[in-house]
């Protein structure tokens, strides 16, 4: 959960994941989003991917469908630029 009381959720394929993510991010690939959407955390969500535009589009699906969501602009690309923590053994944006 982010500051805010925001859930991430990380849209991005698997050996981008693994490569390095938000703490306590939960993970769907965006492809898989649609048949998942039970396992969303209920409350504001924060869609991220590598540069903001998958995220963007499932932000844009989430909210048509009446769910608060958001795009991290910029996607994590921009947050590991400035600085922020990943959590995984790699730790590196793909």
């Amino acid at each position: 959960m982010l500051d805010g009381g925001a859930s991430a959720i990380d849209v991005r394929e698997r050996e981008e994941w693994d490569a390095g993510h938000l703490t306590g991010s939960v993970w769907i690939p965006l492809g898989e989003l649609a048949e998942r959407l039970h396992e969303l955390p209920d409350g504001p969500l924060v869609i991220v991917c590598r540069t903001g535009a998958r995220s963007g589009y499932a932000a844009d699906a989430l909210t048509a469908i009446g769910r608060p969501a958001a795009n991290l602009a910029g996607g994590l690309w921009a947050w590991s630029q400035a600085g922020l923590p990943l959590d995984a053994p790699g730790s590196r944006v793909l």
